[in-house]
């Protein structure tokens, strides 16, 4: 029952996200999410409210009086956190062997909050991480919970769950989700973390990749694989969280060939992953080609694109080895030299998003994101919506395009820039608010189709209509303004009646 216990000590101390935010200020939670934990620490050590405690301890990583912990954790005790492997007891101190902080999300079903534990980051320890950390909810873990579909599904494969925090939210959507990973330790804590916040529905399983599912199909794959490119040279350190053990950008491309023997037909697969730009090869259309060649249709979107220096520099800070050292500077040798061995340019990171054949008219998309995605929310919505339209209009011709009525996404807004005493805009662009945060620029035929685009008009009599006011040939106009249309149905501007 120690678990248990432990869920109505956190809970009755208010241990929350806009608790905790209320605790050391707006300022001071900047400074931490920059790695400057000075100011939290300051505005916590002069509260004595219980949450205050439990975030000094769990995610400032210092000690604190027994007596302390024993009244944040009244019903749990001292004994019971040592049981589970919070703390260690040394004397009158208490000393903190986890990770354990609030964490709160909004998705398609509405608010929550759970408690997430992990190993201590580098800010906590003030060392080096050790090479079967386990890691907690960072960026990555945020954007490929944006990432997941959020379309209700029988079953749901979390590849490589970590501390299992992708698995929580696949549950959300999936009446049952398997979570793997090679990590025993990583298995611990998402075990604890599912029962620590009352999730049911998870099974957990031991191996390498899709080694426990053998034989298995599911209605989704979700992962964020351990895709980070390092070199295979002694002393540089292989960090379980993020190292799958294979040379350069392969552990990505065998996750997405083994999607296609683990999905349903119709089945989806959303993944975060890497892929290297070669001296004589473009690595968007690489990672794309990974997924043609297995059968699968494919969604890539490239967010960055790093030059090797500045790949080896992020990795080699992310695993707490500070920059300005002689560790750093010949770890970072041994990834330029990697990279030089391999001609690699360039190294992009993005998104994936596979679909096994049913069916459907195929597709094959590799886009590079025009605008900033951190903290976009509801990504996964936004591409399951565009594609479920993308696929209705691909599967119509031309003439029954022209006869279905179409409406413009209300994220869109147009924006016109006018020489100064022009009456005729020099530029049109249509933007996105949500989803990809495109940006597109328009001619006039197309920006005044898409603005007539109320639902209620047949597209044939839009596009006619237009071509009058326009003075062209309607005829002329068509083809050309109908595979613009289709894009924009694609991107999710436009949406198809129903949608």
């Amino acid at each position: 029952m120690t678990i248990p216990t432990l869920r109505a000590d956190l809970e009755a101390a208010r241990y929350r996200v806009d608790r905790l935010d209320e605790l050391w200020g707006a300022a001071a939670g900047a400074a931490l999410q920059r790695g400057n934990r000075v100011p939290a620490s300051r505005a916590l050590a002069a509260s004595a409210d219980p949450a205050a405690l439990l975030a000094r301890l769990f995610v400032l990583g210092e000690s604190a009086d027994d007596a302390e912990l024993a009244a944040a954790l009244p019903t749990l005790g001292i004994a019971g956190a040592v049981e589970l492997g919070l703390v260690t007891v040394d004397g009158d101190r208490v000393h903190p062997l986890l990770d354990l902080r609030p964490y709160a999300f909004v998705d398609p079903h509405g608010a929550g909050e759970w408690w997430i534990a992990s190993d201590l980051g580098e800010l906590a320890t003030g060392a080096a991480l050790r090479v079967d950390h386990v890691l907690g909810v960072g960026g990555a873990s945020t954007t490929l919970a944006s990432l997941q579909f959020p379309d209700d599904v029988e079953s749901v494969l979390d590849l490589g769950t970590g501390c299992g925090i992708q698995a929580l939210h696949a549950r959300r959507f999936a009446k049952h989700v398997v979570a793997t990973d090679i990590s025993r330790r990583a298995l611990d804590y998402a075990r604890l973390n599912a029962e620590l916040n009352g999730v049911d529905g998870i099974e957990f399983r031991l191996g390498s990749l899709y080694e426990p599912v053998a034989g298995e199909r599911f209605d989704r794959i979700v992962s964020n694989p351990p895709f980070v490119i390092t070199p295979r040279t002694p002393g540089v350190p292989e960090y379980e969280y993020r190292d799958g053990g294979l040379e350069g950008d392969a552990l990505v491309a065998s996750v997405v060939a083994g999607a296609a023997e683990h999905l349903v037909p119709g089945g989806t697969a959303q993944l975060l992953g890497n892929w290297e730009y070669r001296w004589n090869a473009d690595g968007l259309e690489r990672a794309a080609d990974w997924a043609t060649d297995a059968g699968l249709d494919v969604w890539v979107i490239e967010r960055d694109l790093l030059d090797p220096a500045r790949y080896a520099e992020t990795w080699i800070r992310d695993g707490g080895t500070r920059a300005g050292t002689a560790e750093f500077e010949r770890m970072c040798a041994a990834w330029l030299d990697d990279f030089a061995r391999r001609e690699v340019a360039q190294v992009g990171f993005g998104y994936l998003v596979l679909r096994a054949p049913d069916g459907t008219v195929p597709f094959r998309r590799a886009e590079r994101a025009s605008a900033p995605l951190d903290g976009v929310a509801g990504i996964g919505a936004h591409l399951s919506t565009a594609l479920a339209a993308r696929d209705r209009v691909a599967a119509l011709d031309d003439d029954a395009l022209l006869a279905i009525e179409l409406t413009v996404a209300p994220d869109v807004t147009e924006e016109r820039s006018h020489w100064p005493g022009e009456p005729d805009p020099s530029v049109i662009v249509l933007r996105q608010g949500g989803g990809l945060r495109r940006e597109l620029k328009v001619d006039a035929a197309l920006a005044a189709v898409v603005g007539a685009c109320d639902g209620e008009l047949p597209l044939g009599a839009i596009v006619g209509a237009v071509a009058q006011l326009l003075d062209v040939d309607p005829d002329a106009m068509r083809p050309a303004i109908l595979v613009e249309l289709r894009e924009l149905v694609a991107d999710g501007f436009l949406l198809p009646p129903g949608a």
